[in-house]
């Protein structure tokens, strides 16, 4: 393993915890003893519980001595008064885990976190209000974000290093400066961890050009950059004279699109920007020191300078691959998928339809609890009597495929916006299969994220009506109950959309493997009811990590949902295969 940072152990005695983190002047002190922080971000719920301790070791034998982790709000609040911290996503252990093993905390709980997820973390349930205005004091975002902090920060308070744990530091929501719609929002963040008992140092992280308007009075600001110029440091000198300097993120690559190229840094870029940070003194995070995989639907997406959907790996071109490097990796047979069960044939084990005379968005749905849909596909059913033109507008988000009769006829995207559907006799039902492929995760339209059919679809002119829509969230629940469901043996020429399923036999102890799916379309992937995410044949990412913990050994379940086309098979490789790459400039 790399030696990216030399060991600097503070102090050689057991640390008082009367003094916390403190910058004076040009210097970090913990405990009253100069702290250099050398941190790698790792987010958990990226990372299989049963790998964290193996990532976590890693890290510290690169000379890391502290781990910095965002809390992504939607995770642990998927509903207004559903809060998951298990498995996964269980918090406390895994910060009780950081200790075990000697390193330090930075905390970095939002409530807005970017992190290439979905609506950068918030819940999608929060743009059911028309009205809301995302990262501001509009009273709708604050009082939610309140209910959010009275569960969360009791969990953190007594993990904080003046109470005997490893939180340091904790960061005030992110990059605000570059968002900046509010100038009480920063204080009102601060304020909600104070006030629940957050008493170690605080921090805000931003680009240099957002340093101003992202701080707030009490928190150190810290900067993000992929190099560091002599112009941003200069602006922080400016901003705040007399205080430690601190990189948070320091970006080993970036988040991936579907379409595009895998993105990687040269080494020695990153190399040679690391080490003129140490030289001047100042503390870094290695952002990301192991990045992980977004399962399921966690991805968010790219708004500028156009939408593009990202993918669900994070591997970040970080130290430590995806997979965590030298975990061993194993090729099993492939996946014979012997069993087909048509979309149509799945429809009645959704939830009930919902019937309304005009569309309505995934989040207004009136599902999951009142709480709307937050990811995956919604299917809008209705009558039409004619052929014609159908336009879609800009009402689609963000792909939808078309059916009459069930029977394919094309497709919207943002840059789709028009079709022919052809003439028939009498009554016929046009049907759209409409895929949220990801909210923007950054930028200043937050708020307009709302998917599935946000507003009119017309026919000739005039707007389709009485819909019948179905929610395919596709959750565990959902999936779990498709094994009761009619499947047939494959047909010789299988409609599409279709779950595909087969099984995949992992003999002893399960170790790592890849997914691959040359012949696929476009769909996504569930091991034993755990959505492993999406696949596309356009890339770049060709396979999709699936960590030995998620294996049984013997036989398990493997389904897939396809679009439109799919080979017989599913290939187990020991290899990923992120796709071609392209440099970061």
């Amino acid at each position: 393993m790399p030696q990216f940072f030399s060991r600097t152990p503070v102090g050689g005695r057991r640390l008082s915890r009367k003094l916390g983190l403190h910058g004076n002047n040009s210097q970090f002190t913990l405990a009253g003893e100069p702290l250099r922080i050398l941190g790698g971000s790792v987010h958990y719920f990226r990372v299989p519980s049963a790998y964290w301790r193996d990532r976590l070791m890693k890290a510290k034998a690169c000379g890391i001595n502290t781990i910095t982790t965002y809390v992504p709000w939607s995770l642990h609040q998927p509903e207004r008064d559903v809060f998951n911290f298990q498995t996964q996503l269980d918090l406390e252990s895994y910060i009780s885990l950081v200790a075990e093993l000697g390193l330090w905390v930075i905390l970095r709980p939002g409530p807005y976190i970017s992190a290439g997820l979905d609506l950068g973390g918030l819940p999608s349930w929060l743009l059911q209000d028309e009205n809301m205005r995302l990262r501001t004091t509009y009273p709708g975002f604050t009082d939610a974000v309140n209910v959010f902090f009275d569960k969360l920060i009791p969990k953190i308070v007594p993990l904080q290093f003046k109470k005997g744990g490893p939180i340091i530091a904790v960061q005030l929501d992110d990059s605000y400066g570059s968002y900046a719609k509010d100038n009480r929002y920063m204080a009102f963040i601060k304020e909600a961890l104070t006030s629940r008992g957050v008493s170690e140092m605080l921090l805000t992280s931003d680009l240099s050009n957002g340093l101003k308007a992202g701080g707030v009075n009490g928190a150190i600001r810290t900067m993000k950059l992929w190099k560091l110029r002599t112009k941003d440091m200069q602006e922080l000198n400016s901003v705040q004279p007399n205080s430690p300097a601190m990189v948070t993120d320091i970006w080993s690559g970036m988040a991936d699109a579907w379409g595009d190229l895998h993105h990687v840094l040269a080494p020695e870029d990153m190399v040679s920007t690391v080490r003129e940070i140490l030289r001047r003194g100042m503390s870094i995070n290695l952002y990301m020191f192991h990045g992980g995989t977004s399962f399921g639907f966690m991805s968010g997406a790219l708004g500028i300078p156009s939408y593009k959907a990202i993918v669900p790996s994070y591997d970040y071109d970080a130290p430590l691959s995806e997979a965590g490097e030298y975990t061993p990796k194993e090729a099993y047979e492939p996946a014979i998928m012997y069993n087909h069960l048509s979309l149509w044939d799945a429809l009645s084990f959704t939830e009930e339809p919902f019937k309304s005379a005009t569309p309505v968005n995934m989040e207004n749905l009136p599902v999951n609890n009142k709480n709307g849909q937050s990811q995956g596909y919604t299917l809008y059913e209705t009558t039409i009597t004619s052929g014609g033109l159908l336009k879609s507008g800009d009402n689609v988000r963000d792909r939808a495929l078309v059916f009459v009769d069930r029977r394919y006829i094309g497709f919207f995207k943002r840059n789709t916006l028009e079709m022919a559907v052809p003439d028939g006799e009498g009554k016929r039902t046009l049907s759209l299969l409409v895929e949220n492929c990801g909210r923007v995760h950054q930028g200043k339209d937050l708020d307009k994220q709302r998917k599935g059919l946000v507003g009119d679809v017309l026919l000739n002119g005039t707007p389709l009506r009485d819909f019948t829509i179905y929610s395919l969230d596709m959750k565990p629940s959902f999936i779990d109950s498709l094994y009761r469901a009619p499947w047939k043996a494959r047909p010789e020429v299988p409609l599409y959309p279709a779950f595909l399923m087969g099984a995949l036999f992992a003999y002893g102890y399960p170790s790592d493997t890849f997914v691959k799916l040359p012949g696929w379309g476009r769909g996504v992937v569930f091991i034993n009811g755990l959505n492993l995410g999406r696949y596309w044949s356009s890339g770049p990412q060709q396979a999709l990590y699936l960590p030995g913990p998620f294996l049984n050994s013997g036989m398990n379940q493997i389904i897939a949902f396809e679009e439109q086309e799919a080979d017989y098979k599913i290939q187990l490789e020991d290899t990923h295969d992120l796709g071609m790459t392209a440099d970061i400039k």
